[in-house]
């Protein structure tokens, strides 16, 4: 009687029970709500920023804020 065992399905197995069963969002990488709230930040003054450089001239500041809390309420909620 030789009993075999499959080691890459135990693997699997071990694999699944140590990641979090936590929501799953679009970041590539494992966040908690201030890890996105920190992000969104961010990326709210760098788009200010580029804004400032770049688009100032021909589009309004207050576009590029409403943009960026867009983007921010988005990575919080959904990232």
């Amino acid at each position: 009687m030789d009993k075999t065992v499959d080691l890459d399905a135990a693997d699997e197995e071990a694999a699944a029970a140590e990641r979090p069963s936590g929501r799953q969002g679009f970041l590539p990488i494992a966040t908690n709500w201030f890890d996105r709230l920190f992000i969104g930040i961010y990326l709210f003054v760098a788009l200010e920023l580029l804004w400032m450089r770049f688009l100032e001239q021909a589009i309004p500041l207050t576009v590029c804020h409403v943009v960026a809390i867009a983007l921010g309420a988005l990575i919080v909620w959904k990232g």
